[in-house]
């Protein structure tokens, strides 16, 4: 793809079909060790300009924390991802998230339980996204025929590679569920994080991008321009391939 997008002298996201070279951004926070320093994270990456939370949730570590952050952001994006912390016997306790008008809720329950999720959904108003649940096609048209979900996380690395990725956001668009470009496996520096955002581009992309600034995730990331967030918004150079080159000055272990 790299090779075809450099000999056409287009860029990768308009080669794939992409609609806009700019890329709404959220940002994902951890859990945090208390209250103060949750809330100081959450102002300093909404003064950056990333459009969206999203906020790691566990038993214990859910309501609480979502009643103090909407006292603080009424009206911030806002979505959780459980990374299959819960069961179908936290079911009574998931309802109670409808009330914090969340985008959605990742992967509540376990990765290989579409019918749980089903069963889940059909009673919380809450979206649910499936992610880890998410690695094949096959995978995404399971959970839509048993509607285990309303909203679909696509990882680039992990679904196999852009071809892939196209296919399952082609088809969810057909069944008219939004997808969103999930972050965090960090492949290959800014190299995968290009990519990442490329297929953000595609018009069912529905929500902010995990992917960000590199200034998030490294001291000094592999690729040249880094990539910035400005406004809220990754803009894409116009440059053939990723639009990025390989920076040469980072450290030569990192590049091997």
């Amino acid at each position: 793809m790299g090779s075809f997008c450099e000999t056409s002298k287009k860029p990768l996201y308009h080669t794939i079909g992409g609609i806009t070279n700019k890329i709404p951004v959220g940002a994902a926070i951890g859990i945090q060790s208390d209250e103060y320093q949750l809330l100081t994270k959450i102002q300093q990456l909404l003064d950056e300009g990333y459009q969206r939370i999203k906020l790691k949730i566990k038993p214990n570590q859910d309501l609480h924390i979502l009643e103090k952050v909407r006292e603080h952001f009424p009206d911030t994006p806002l979505m959780v991802d459980a990374n299959a912390a819960y069961t179908l016997k936290d079911i009574e306790h998931l309802k109670q998230l409808d009330q914090y008008n969340l985008m959605m809720i990742e992967q509540p329950l376990a990765h290989d339980d579409l019918i749980d999720h089903a069963e889940l959904q059909a009673q919380i108003h809450t979206p649910i996204c499936l992610d880890e649940s998410i690695n094949t096609l096959a995978d995404v048209k399971a959970a839509i025929a048993l509607k285990s979900c309303k909203v679909i996380s696509i990882k680039l690395a992990k679904v196999g590679g852009i071809t892939n990725a196209i296919a399952i956001h082609d088809y969810c668009e057909h069944h008219h569920i939004p997808v969103w470009c999930g972050g965090g496996m960090l492949e290959a520096g800014g190299v995968g994080r290009a990519q990442s955002l490329a297929l953000a581009t595609l018009p069912n992309f529905q929500f902010p991008a995990d992917p960000g600034a590199s200034n998030r995730y490294w001291h000094k990331d592999i690729i040249t321009p880094e990539v910035e967030v400005h406004d809220g918004y990754v803009t894409l150079p116009d440059q053939p391939g990723i639009g990025y080159e390989l920076n040469l000055s980072a450290p030569q272990k990192v590049l091997i």
